[in-house]
């Protein structure tokens, strides 16, 4: 058996358990999305019930439109937040956690508090 056939064999038996250390694993995908500060802080954001995007940009200082529909959309696909479109004149859209995205929330929070807490102990 070759290196390169073991490597590959445990990187295929890693990903089966989800080992995030595992070059091939897609847990990767979603820590690098997680691990993305503006999708953390929309997270963080929607903590609280649904927002619209308005809501959400003057709440994410510093954000541009670009980069805050780009991250929301990404958190939608990956199941973690949900837009509900409303049929109203103009159309409203709402943006909201899932399940998965109130569990995220979480440990996400911990990191925030972290940050505001040490930041200046540097």
């Amino acid at each position: 058996m070759s290196i390169t056939h073991t490597a590959s064999a445990r990187d295929a038996h890693a990903c089966d358990r989800n080992d995030v250390y595992a070059a091939a694993c897609p847990c990767r995908d979603m820590l690098d999305l997680l691990a993305n500060k503006w999708s953390a802080l929309a997270i963080g954001a929607l903590e609280d019930g649904p927002m619209r995007f308005g809501e959400l940009k003057r709440t994410l200082e510093g954000v541009s439109p670009k980069v805050l529909s780009a991250s929301l959309k990404r958190l939608e696909d990956a199941g973690l937040v949900d837009r509900e479109v409303f049929a109203e004149v103009p159309p409203r859209v709402e943006y909201s956690l899932t399940p998965l995205g109130v569990g995220a929330s979480a440990p996400l929070a911990h990191l925030r508090d972290w940050v505001n807490e040490n930041v200046t102990q540097h």
